[in-house]
């Protein structure tokens, strides 16, 4: 999940803006979350489709 839509309930600010400590400890929390986890969803697209054209192309060499 991205954070750059998410609205703070203490301040009805962004969360990736970090006005309040609430804001900033969710915005460090969601961007440690893992390997994939800070990759916005066209990120995530874009890597797909790169190994997609790579496994393609594995496979047209081997046959």
């Amino acid at each position: 999940m991205t954070y750059d839509r998410l609205v703070c309930a203490n301040c009805a600010a962004p969360v990736s803006e970090g006005r309040c400590p609430v804001c900033r400890a969710n915005r460090e929390r969601l961007q440690q979350e893992g390997f994939l986890g800070g990759l916005n969803p066209m990120m995530l697209i874009a890597l797909l489709a790169v190994l997609v054209a790579a496994v393609a192309l594995l496979a047209h060499q081997t046959v």
